[in-house]
C-alpha cells in the first residue's frame, strides 16, 4: 500500500524547506529512497532533511565514501550516496542493514541503483526538472510505502 503526494518547488530554498519539513517529522527507522538525475537538487533536499533533524554541520554527498554519519541531531542520520557503487553487494560490505534497521534515519541518494535492498517500508522521493517551467522548477513526488 502506498500514499503519494506531488509538490512543485520553484527555488532551491523551497526544495530545502520540503526536506526540512520531512526531517522535522522523521522517526526512528525511517528510510528515504531519493532518486533523480544529476543536478536536480538531491543534495539541497538532503541538506534540508538534515536541518529538520537538527543537524547544523555541513551536509554534502558522500560520493567517495558511500556513507556519512551525522549524530548531532535529535536522531542519528545516515546519508548514503550509492552513485559510484558497482554492485549491490558493496552495500553488504558496509553493513547497510545495521543502519537501515537502527534507531536513526537513512537517506539513500540514487536509491534505484540498490532498489532490491530498500526496506518494504520506506519513503520514495523522486525529483524531476522541467525546464519549460523554469530553471529552478522541480516536481517532487513523495510516495510512502508501508
Amino acid at each position: 500500500m502506498s500514499n503519494e503526494i506531488v509538490i512543485e518547488t520553484n527555488t532551491p530554498g523551497e526544495t530545502f524547506e520540503l526536506g526540512r519539513s520531512l526531517g522535522a517529522k522523521a522517526s526512528k527507522r525511517d528510510v528515504y529512497a531519493l532518486v533523480g538525475d544529476l543536478g536536480v537538487g538531491k543534495t539541497v533536499f538532503t541538506q534540508g532533511l538534515a536541518a529538520g533533524l537538527g543537524i547544523t554541520e555541513p551536509v554534502n554527498s558522500p560520493t567517495f565514501t558511500i556513507m556519512q554519519v551525522y549524530e548531532e541531531g535529535r536522531l542519528p542520520f545516515f546519508h548514503f550516496d550509492v552513485y559510484r557503487i558497482g554492485d549491490v553487494s558493496e552495500m553488504d560490505e558496509i553493513g547497510y542493514e545495521e543502519y537501515f534497521y537502527s534507531d536513526g534515519v537513512c537517506l539513500i541518494e540514487w536509491a534505484d541503483l540498490v532498489k532490491e535492498i530498500i526496506p518494504e517500508r520506506h519513503t520514495r522521493i523522486e525529483i524531476q526538472k522541467d525546464l519549460q517551467k523554469g530553471f529552478d522548477y522541480r516536481k517532487i513526488t513523495v510516495t510512502e510505502f508501508e
